[in-house]
């Protein structure tokens, strides 16, 4: 169960992440309020998941879930630029979650 909230926890990260491009510096409302719950319900399911994973491997997955995501919806979304070398470190960092995740003991 904690793998599949540090899962949920991630995806919340890359919602929150990319509603921050919306709220303007925190200045409209709607977007704000959305990203602020998306960032407290993400943190919730990280620290649920923490009771039962090493936090080490619970925080890096959290991170590499949102950074990679986050990165992908900027380029598939937003209109981010695409290449191969971003495309290579978003899978580093996909690799990197994995190799956590099969490292961690659970």
């Amino acid at each position: 169960m904690a793998w599949v909230l540090i899962v949920v926890a991630g995806l919340l990260e890359v919602v929150w992440s990319v509603g921050m491009k919306y709220t303007d510096g925190f200045t409209r409302l709607w977007p704000s309020l959305m990203t602020g719950a998306g960032i407290a319900a993400s943190m919730l399911l990280l620290s649920l998941a923490a009771r039962s994973l090493p936090i080490g491997t619970a925080y890096g997955v959290w991170v590499g879930i949102g950074a990679a995501g986050a990165a992908v919806v900027g380029m598939l979304v937003l209109g981010e630029p695409v290449s191969a070398a971003r495309i290579f470190f978003v899978c580093l960092l996909v690799a990197a979650v994995v190799g956590l995740k099969a490292t961690a003991g659970h």
